[in-house]
């Protein structure tokens, strides 16, 4: 007999004892065996949900939940499943309400309050997404990091401070919580009780060095200078070798106008890689308007920029040259210029920078010797031409300052200033050589285009 036909036998075969059960049999069926009818409905239901969530069929797989619910009303997972469901379709008060009933059926249900989370979070509802989060830190206090950036979003600093010392206290430091801390210290209101606790843990721990450093920006924000100072003082007390401590020291000794010990504090400072770089260069900055006013510092200025042969951002002996050459100290910007140029010679706007400061310190001699020098390395750099012209004309080599100009004048695109200072040395050039008519004719181009700038 083929297969087919088994089936079909054993089929007419079932329907045959069927109809030969007696009614009073039929009448008396076990509730067991409607329960697990009952059963097999509901696990077929429920698993017929997950095929269809698993291929993004989310209604059909909440219609299967649905019947799942009708047979077991009480049963938390389907609530929780519906929850989810609903969720990934962007139905959130459906999904919230699921997710909800199903912690209501069991209380124990951590993902369930993780579903409500994140209905609150992704409509934006941090007030109630911080009430959800304070049942679910009573699972996993890990979610304490997320109810301090709950309170943040609900501008509920004084919170969100309290619960940050609370976790640098338990769990140390992290980047985000200082970052969040450090926007709520902007606001003076909060200084008072951040300083308060600062105070009270240098007290139970002196040895904490954080504790002071943290304590010493607080009252440098607030321009409580001699406060950070005696923080500053009590940090050296107790770690003598806190580099630390000196930052504050600097500032002090630079006002009480003690250069000795300021550049003992800055040593100390610049030699240390745990301060940070905008911090020293804070400090060089003080110290070198210090220094415009005492140069017998000159030296220990020097020593400092030594520190910062190696900054890739900030070139410090350059900008120490421009601070210099904006007070008209041509002599030290050149100094500064050349000391920069030793470890990065091809910087073109320094050059031109100490090419200017030679002129203007009437340093002629240098500025022929240098800008010939850059010419070799630079040979399409209009600017260097006109320098060395004007270098040549100042020292009477008239016939050689014609040359170079006449040279580089060509190179010469866009840049009517420019133009102007070639044609002026140019009309120099030849009234040193004695041909009038060509020193004229110079003159009257370089005055054409100082009308045309002029309209």
């Amino acid at each position: 007999m083929s297969n087919k036909n088994r089936i079909k036998t054993v089929f007419f075969g079932f329907l045959f004892g069927i109809f030969c059960i007696p009614t009073a049999l039929l009448a008396q069926t076990e509730p067991k065996d409607t329960l697990a009818l009952a059963e097999n409905k509901f696990e077929e239901s429920f698993y017929e949900s997950l095929k269809q969530k698993g291929i993004e069929n989310y209604d059909k797989a909440i219609d299967a939940l649905e019947k799942c619910k009708d047979i077991q009303p009480e049963n938390g997972v389907v609530y929780f499943e519906l929850g989810k469901n609903y969720y990934l379709q962007k139905k959130y008060k459906q999904a919230y309400d699921s997710f909800n009933k199903a912690t209501q059926i069991d209380p124990k249900n951590r993902w369930a309050w993780v579903g409500m989370y994140d209905v609150c979070y992704d409509t934006r509802d941090f007030n109630q997404a911080i009430v959800i989060v304070e049942k679910l830190v009573e699972f996993k206090s890990d979610y304490k990091e997320d109810l301090v950036s709950l309170y943040m979003n609900t501008s509920q600093f004084d919170k969100a401070l309290d619960l940050i010392n609370q976790l640098n206290g338990t769990v140390g430091k992290s980047d985000k919580r200082e970052l969040y801390k450090a926007d709520i210290l902007k606001d003076a209101k909060y200084q008072g009780s951040e300083k308060a606790n600062l105070i009270d843990k240098i007290k139970k721990n002196p040895k904490d060095e954080a504790n002071y450093i943290a304590l010493i920006y607080l009252y440098s924000q607030s321009n409580q200078e001699e406060k950070a100072l005696e923080v500053a003082k009590d940090l050296e007390k107790e770690i003598p070798t806190s580099d630390w401590a000196q930052v504050s020291l600097f500032k002090f000794h630079l006002n009480n106008n003690d250069g000795e010990k300021a550049v003992k504090s800055m040593n100390i400072v610049f030699a240390s890689d745990k301060i940070d770089k905008r911090i020293k260069h804070r400090i060089l900055n003080e110290f070198l308007i210090f220094t415009k006013n005492n140069p017998q510092f000159d030296k220990d200025l020097d020593k400092a920029i030594g520190y910062f042969d190696n900054d890739k951002e900030v070139k410090v002996a350059k900008e120490i040259g421009k601070f210099y050459q904006s007070k008209k100290d041509w002599a030290k910007a050149i100094k500064y210029y050349e000391m920069h140029l030793k470890t990065t010679n091809d910087d073109m706007e320094t050059i031109l920078l100490l090419l200017q400061s030679y002129t203007e310190n009437l340093q002629f001699e240098n500025l022929e010797k240098a800008s010939e020098d850059q010419l070799q390395l630079f040979p399409t750099q209009p600017e260097l031409y006109y320098y060395n012209g004007l270098a040549n004309n100042q020292l009477k080599k008239f016939k050689k300052a014609k040359e170079v100009l006449e040279s580089g004048i060509d190179f010469v695109i866009d840049n009517k200033i420019l133009e102007i200072n070639f044609n002026l040395q140019l009309g120099e050039a030849y009234n040193g050589l004695g041909d009038m008519k060509k020193k004229d004719l110079y003159f009257s181009k370089a005055n054409e285009l100082i009308e045309k700038q002029k309209k």
